[in-house]
């Protein structure tokens, strides 16, 4: 009768090593983030279609969506290499192709090369912006981010159009004062993405800890006035969040403190600018 089992390995020999098992990917923190990417790929569809109205809804949306993965990922544990990169992808969608595709088709291409410029600007600014916050994340203090991040400058280009739109400027490619003014406002959330300004993060805020009654009170009234007119509501909250970095800024200016959110970094030996 043969022999039917293996045969032991010699000795001396060292058998070839384990393969290392495959990571896979976490299911709940991305739905968050692809949830967030369809958001703002369906604003680029609706503004092709003229309606700026929706195209609006689908960045807002993207917005609160992209504020959710990462609260999720942190409170199940569930951080992934794979997901910070796959956000950083879908907020340079949503949050910087979509905005910049969307106000040109609003406003920007009655402008000729003045609109493009425009709104090429503030993509690229988006995507140097979201590669500045990858490469800092180890030296900058949480409280702040360097520069408005780019969900806010989003809501401030988007929101912008949403609230004209809502009162009845439907084609605002032909009127020019309107081209010149979303210019601006392009120019500006753009431009701002990449300065040094510090914009509170709220990133200490948790929602594990118990906070005092008259909290759930005020976020109950937030959300009342919101539900007033959203479009204008929205718009002027991140119309204060966008100029609040230029505030803090001057202030702690007029008080000689430290402006810069950036700690210590090694890796660049000429970072002179970013601490003053």
């Amino acid at each position: 009768m043969s022999d039917l089992s293996q045969p032991h390995a010699e000795e001396g020999v060292v058998p070839p090593p384990l393969r290392p098992r495959r990571k896979g990917i976490y299911i709940l923190p991305n739905l968050f983030t692809v949830a967030a990417l369809f958001g703002g790929f369906y604003a680029i569809l609706m503004a092709m279609n003229g309606r700026f109205d929706v195209a609006g809804i689908g960045v807002f949306s993207a917005m609160v969506l992209d504020s959710l993965d990462g609260r999720v990922a942190r409170m199940t544990n569930t951080q992934s290499a794979f997901g910070e990169q796959m956000d950083s992808l879908s907020d340079m969608v949503s949050f910087g192709v979509a905005p910049a595709l969307i106000v040109y088709e609003w406003g920007l291409k009655g402008l000729g090369k003045w609109g493009l410029i425009a709104a090429f600007v503030y993509c690229a600014c988006a995507a140097l912006r979201l590669a500045r916050f990858n490469t800092n994340i180890g030296v900058v203090d949480k409280r702040f981010f360097q520069g408005l991040p780019s969900p806010a400058a989003a809501a401030l280009v988007v929101g912008f159009i949403w609230v004209l739109d809502d009162y009845g400027f439907k084609d605002a490619a032909r009127v020019e004062w309107l081209g010149w003014t979303a210019f601006a406002v392009t120019l500006y959330a753009g431009l701002t993405m990449v300065t040094n300004v510090p914009f509170y993060s709220f990133k200490d805020v948790s929602f594990k800890r118990s906070v005092p009654f008259i909290v759930i009170v005020a976020i109950a009234l937030a959300i009342a006035v919101v539900n007033i007119a959203p479009p204008l509501v929205l718009f002027a909250a991140f119309c204060v969040y966008g100029f609040s970095g230029y505030a803090v800024y001057g202030y702690k200016r007029a008080k000689g403190k430290p402006v810069s959110v950036i700690a210590t970094s090694t890796d660049e030996p000429d970072e002179e600018g970013l601490h003053r």
